[in-house]
C-alpha cells in the first residue's frame, strides 16, 4: 500500500514492511511468548495530532533496555516509522500507536541480539469524558525490587488486568491501587489526581508505577497556569474524601472520576481546567 493511501484495516510494521491487520510474528518458542520479554508504549494520533510522540518513542527504548533487550534502532527511527504508518490512514483518523520490542530467543535471560521491533496502529477513537467509577483494589503495585516497574512491560499487565476484573465484578470501572507501603499509587492503568481547596495532589513517583507522559504534561500545564500541584505520598482516605478526582493516561488523556466507592462526584473546575489545558496544548504544539 503506498504511503498516503487510505488504510482499510489496522496496520502493523515488522521487518521493514507494512501488513494489514495482525500478522503472525511470534511462535511458541519465542522468548516473549513463554518468558515475557515484551515491552511497548502507547501514543495517540487524532485530528492530525500526535502529542508527545518523541517521548513515547524514547520511552519504549528505555523500557526495552530495562528488560535486557538491545534495540538496533533509535527513537528517531521509531518515530519516523510511526509517522509513516499514521500517513497510511485518512487524515485525522483516531489511532492507538503502539511501538514494541521483544526478544525472540534466550533461556530465562533474553538474548539481546534477538531483539525485534514491531509497531502497530489500531483504529481507536478517544473515549468521551463521561466519567468512570473506582473502588479500592485488593491488589497492589510491586516495588522496583519485585518487578521491572521502570519499564512499560507486558509482564506487568496481568496484575493490572486482575485489578480491573475485580473492580468490574463489584460494579466499578477500575481500581485504586496501593503500593507495598499502603500509599495510593494510581488507578489500575492510569495516573491518579485529586483536588482539595483549589490544590491538586497526585502520588509522587516512587518506583512502583510509571510516571506517565500525559501525567507529566498535565502537571507542567497546571503549574504553568498558576495551579499548585503537590506530588507526595497519598493516603487512601484522602482520595475517598476529595472534592475532585480525575485520571490521566495516554488512552483517554484526561478523564473525571464520578464515583469513588459509594460516593458520587461531579467533574470539578480543576479537572475541567486540566483537560482544557491538555487539549489546547496538543492543538498548539502536539503534532
Amino acid at each position: 500500500m503506498p504511503k498516503g493511501s487510505a488504510a482499510s484495516s489496522d496496520q502493523t510494521y515488522v521487518d521493514g514492511r507494512w501488513h494489514d491487520g495482525n500478522p503472525a510474528v511470534l511462535g511458541p518458542n519465542s522468548h516473549a511468548v513463554w518468558l515475557g520479554s515484551a515491552v511497548f508504549d502507547g501514543a495517540r494520533a487524532f485530528d492530525g495530532l500526535c502529542p508527545d510522540l518523541p517521548r513515547h518513542c524514547a520511552r519504549v527504548l528505555a523500557s526495552a533496555r530495562v528488560l535486557g533487550l538491545e534495540p538496533t534502532i533509535d527513537a528517531a527511527t521509531v518515530e519516523a516509522v510511526a509517522r509513516e504508518g499514521i500517513a497510511r490512514f485518512p487524515a485525522g483518523t483516531p489511532l492507538y500507536v503502539c511501538p514494541m520490542f521483544y526478544a525472540e530467543s534466550g533461556f530465562v535471560v533474553p538474548d539481546p541480539a534477538s531483539t525485534r521491533f514491531v509497531l502497530s496502529l489500531r483504529f481507536s477513537p478517544l473515549p468521551e469524558p463521561t466519567g468512570f467509577s473506582a473502588c479500592l483494589s485488593p491488589f497492589r503495585r510491586p516495588a522496583r525490587d519485585m518487578a521491572p516497574t521502570e519499564a512499560k512491560a507486558a509482564c506487568l499487565y496481568p496484575n493490572v488486568a486482575r485489578a480491573v476484573a475485580d473492580a468490574r465484578a463489584r460494579g466499578f470501572d477500575t481500581g485504586i491501587i496501593r503500593d507495598p507501603a499502603d500509599n495510593v499509587a494510581e488507578f489500575a492503568f492510569t495516573n491518579l489526581f485529586f483536588a482539595v481547596d483549589g490544590v491538586v495532589h497526585t502520588p509522587a513517583p516512587n518506583g512502583t508505577f510509571l510516571n506517565g507522559i500525559t501525567r507529566q504534561r498535565v502537571v507542567s500545564l497546571l503549574r504553568a497556569a498558576g495551579i499548585t500541584v503537590v506530588e507526595r505520598a497519598v493516603d487512601v482516605a484522602e482520595v475517598l474524601t476529595a472534592e475532585e478526582v480525575f485520571a490521566t493516561g495516554n488512552y483517554a488523556k484526561v478523564q473525571p472520576c464520578t464515583r469513588v466507592e459509594t460516593r458520587s462526584l461531579q467533574p470539578g473546575p480543576l479537572y475541567h481546567l486540566a483537560r482544557r489545558l491538555y487539549f489546547d496544548w496538543a492543538r498548539a504544539e502536539g503534532g
